[in-house]
């Protein structure tokens, strides 16, 4: 699988280390209570279809990218750094 890398192009899937969902970027705020938190760590989705997932550049530039991907047929449909991601928070 090739990811897009908005700065270095296409990049081997390998580089990256997926880390899951975007809306991990949405964590809890410090005084939002155990069960939030509880939330946070433990109830995840597991979307069939066109989800927004976290990838970090581990063996290039050590980036994090938000990728677009179809869960069903793995095909990206975009990538952009996270830094730069509107709506990711």
């Amino acid at each position: 699988m090739l990811i897009p890398h908005p700065l270095l192009g296409l990049r081997d899937a390998q580089e990256f280390t997926y880390l899951g969902d975007v809306s991990l970027m949405a964590r809890p705020a410090p005084d939002a209570g155990e069960a939030a938190f509880a939330e946070y760590v433990f109830l995840r989705d597991n979307p069939a279809g066109v989800h927004r997932e976290l990838w970090y550049h581990e063996q290039g530039d050590r980036s994090w990218l938000i990728v677009t991907r179809n869960t069903l047929t793995h095909e990206i449909l975009g990538a952009e750094l996270a830094i730069n991601a509107e709506g990711a928070k």
